[in-house]
């Protein structure tokens, strides 16, 4: 049987391909060790300082800004100048990187696009490893997809968005690839083997010298931006480019990381180009970084907008240092999709969209998210329509006001009500989601939004916040308290209703009843999981030899 040419320390245990294995070279892999050897123990080191600060917060502590860094969010330095290529984003597009949605996303009209190896894309190896070969396909421009059932061949314009790839989080590993005897960290993998075999083709393309550009997620701390700048560093090294060819966005999604922005600027000074508002991230942060004070239960997740006080001081704190430090300021995603059996309620929805980022550019922010193409015109026009300046509002809005922005603003309680809807929106929604990751998709159409991961961990949370913590529910003739015995009532309704709405077949053959044990276990364990897909992914885990895998 055939297997991949590997250095020593390495072993693939994923599925063997012909198309895999020129992704999964000795020289790549050797990189991707190497990578791994030098930053492991730096990773672990940050991922226990998450647990040993998620102790301080259960014990009664609040997220502040650093006194020992305030000499950085106090200085006059700025971040390296914004390349040419990406100076225009005032509408970037995000997705996983299935073939099919990354021609379409490049075509988009959208000025980026964020291929997704994190919460839009199942981690399983044929995502992965095909998930490379689109990107290589793409870079070189060669990449082509083929509807036999549409009859209708995909290729990519003579203009298209300029390309950013996301990897996953620290925290979550790769278990097809060992090193040393461990299991590989994911968004090594997916940046090594990516910037490896792309880096000189697209700094020649697309990023005009520059370049490749990546979005960085889930970071708590400065510290996990410092990681990133070395990965950057012995990157350009190992490629014998400039320092700071390799640019970076980092997502603002997690309630620490609001105290660090300045510093994780910082850090990534010669790398960056700014930070975006992961929203719907940054509301399941604010839930688990709270999850042990029963004062700071969310109201139902459909009322936690950016009207909510500490979601508005939130970007506009953003927008603030960001164009204090030179760099684009991203506003948050519009999950929409085209209503189109009903052109009322759709053009209802692209009212809302239009509303959201006129508020977003009136505030300052340079661009904007949106998750399906036909989003795009609709926030086009509010954008160019509006700005102050363009290609970037940069340098003409500098949100000065957003200097007095404090802690408290900053984790101010929210309000509305907690109904009983809420509850079984939630358990609908994250079970309906948990069951098409399970099987290979991670970017969900649900009820006229395109839903990711943490579309899931914010139903998970709060459900487990209300229940850890007996929550009251608003709106009933009687007095409700969210219990265990209504929670089950809650998810054996629920799954009825799944069934009714998807069609008995589908729900047989789907992963439904598989979802809804882990997410009904997720939300009555005992100890919150810091997060839905680390445990989940232990169920897509699969060896060759064909064997299941449970770390």
């Amino acid at each position: 049987m055939a297997s991949y040419a590997t250095p020593e320390g390495v072993d693939i245990r994923g599925r063997y391909d012909e198309e895999f294995a020129r992704v999964l070279t000795k020289e790549a892999l050797q990189f991707v060790a190497d990578l791994q050897r030098e930053f492991r123990g730096r990773i672990k080191y940050a991922l226990e300082c998450r647990k040993e600060a998620q102790k301080r917060y259960n014990l009664g502590e609040l997220p502040m800004f650093d006194p020992a860094t305030k000499n950085i969010r106090d200085g006059d330095w700025v971040c390296a100048a914004v390349p040419p290529a990406v100076a225009d984003r005032t509408v970037e597009i995000t997705g996983p990187v299935e073939r099919k949605m990354i021609i379409n996303a490049l075509n988009s009209g959208a000025k980026v696009f964020m291929a997704d190896f994190e919460d839009a894309l199942t981690p399983n190896w044929e995502n992965l490893m095909r998930g490379q070969v689109n990107l290589r396909d793409a870079v070189n421009g060669s990449i082509s997809y083929e509807d036999k059932v549409r009859k209708r061949m995909y290729k990519l314009n003579e203009k298209t968005a300029v390309l950013f790839v996301r990897p996953r989080g620290w925290h979550l590993p790769e278990s097809h690839v060992f090193i040393d005897g461990e299991p590989a960290t994911g968004c090594l993998v997916d940046f090594g083997l990516y910037f490896f075999h792309n880096q000189a083709k697209f700094r020649a393309t697309q990023g005009a010298g520059f370049g490749p550009f990546f979005y960085l997620p889930k970071m708590e701390h400065s510290r996990e931006a410092k990681i990133w700048n070395s990965v950057f560093e012995r990157g350009e090294k190992v490629a014998g480019i400039e320092k700071g060819s390799i640019r970076g966005t980092v997502l603002i999604e997690t309630l620490p990381a609001v105290f660090q922005m300045d510093e994780i600027l910082y850090e990534l000074r010669d790398h960056s180009v700014g930070l975006n508002c992961g929203r719907w991230d940054y509301i399941f942060s604010y839930v688990k970084t709270f999850q042990a004070h029963p004062d700071r239960l969310l109201p139902d997740r459909v009322l936690v907008g950016m009207g909510q006080h500490f979601m508005k001081s939130y970007s506009e704190r953003l927008i603030y240092t960001c164009h204090h430090r030179g760099v684009h300021a991203m506003g948050g995603m519009a999950a929409q999709i085209p209503i189109r059996d009903d052109p009322a309620a759709n053009e209802a929805a692209l009212e809302l969209v239009r509303k959201d980022k006129m508020r977003e550019v009136r505030a300052g922010h340079d661009g904007t998210w949106a998750a399906h193409p036909g989003l795009i015109p609709a926030i086009l026009q509010v954008f160019t329509s509006n700005m102050i300046s363009k290609p970037n509002q940069i340098n003409a809005v500098k949100r000065e006001d957003g200097a007095s922005i404090n802690e408290e603003d900053l984790v101010q309680k929210p309000r509305g009500v907690r109904t009983l809807e809420g509850l079984r929106l939630n358990t609908r929604v994250g079970i309906q989601y948990l069951a098409a990751w399970l099987s290979g998709t991670g970017s969900v159409p649900l009820y006229n939004l395109m839903e990711d991961a943490a579309t899931a961990e914010i139903s998970r949370v709060q459900n487990w916040q209300w229940l850890k913590h007996g929550a009251d529910l608003d709106g009933e003739s009687v007095k409700v308290k969210v219990t265990l015995e209504l929670f089950g009532r809650v998810v054996e309704e629920e799954l009825v209703r799944i069934e009714k709405e998807v069609g008995p077949e589908k729900f047989k053959n789907g992963m439904y009843k598989e979802a809804s044990k882990i997410f009904t276990r997720q939300c009555t364990a005992p100890v919150l999981d810091d997060f839905l897909t680390l445990d989940a992914y232990n169920h897509i885990v699969v060896h060759y030899p064909r064997s299941a895998s449970r770390l």
